[in-house]
């Protein structure tokens, strides 16, 4: 299955070997790991591992896939889009994306999850898609429910998560749901 696609700003694509430096700038921000399952700092062997696994990894069930966002205005690398289709049933899949911080607001995340929903919705004909956020990650759920994910559950302290417990909102979306992009 061909994993590069564009959006009107974004090149979505596997990791590659020169993605390493700006990669471990962006695990390496706190404020981009503080709802991420990585501890900062991100050691440069996990990068590299990382890096390895996902340049020859594809959507196949029970493993994960992580596509690089790359900004096509200057092939800058930006964050990544991250999904695991279910083992258990093949036409669910998890969603999961983290953004370096200097391009959050900005309608990236957006553009790259719509593009992935269509993958996942349109040419895999999946039947659902879930995501979860921590919920103080304001601006993650918020994301999620403008892009039509339903809220399904709020688990009150369900997760003990560096160091703590939190909460979590589990979000999903049908893919007679989905609206495709124009």
């Amino acid at each position: 299955m061909n994993l590069r696609f564009q959006t009107k700003r974004l090149l979505l694509r596997p990791f590659q070997d020169s993605d390493l430096e700006l990669f471990l700038a962006y695990r390496n921000d706190p404020e981009v790991a503080r709802y991420q399952g990585w501890s900062v700092p991100y050691p440069r062997q996990a990068a590299l591992d990382f890096i390895a696994e996902m340049k020859t990894a594809q959507i196949q069930p029970g493993n994960w896939l992580q596509l690089a966002l790359e900004l096509q205005a200057n092939g800058e690398t930006i964050g990544d889009v991250a999904i695991h289709q279910m083992k258990s049933d093949p036409r669910q899949a998890y969603l999961g994306y983290s953004l370096a911080r200097a391009y959050w607001g900005q309608g990236y995340a957006s553009e790259a999850i719509r593009a992935v929903l269509d993958l996942l919705f349109a040419e895999l004909n999946l039947h659902r898609v879930v995501a979860e956020c921590d919920v103080e990650n304001e601006a993650s759920w918020r994301l999620l429910e403008r892009l039509g994910f339903r809220r399904e559950a709020h688990l009150h302290e369900n997760i003990f998560f560096k160091g703590a417990y939190g909460s979590e909102y589990h979000y999903a979306m049908l893919g007679r749901d989905w609206k495709p992009n124009d």
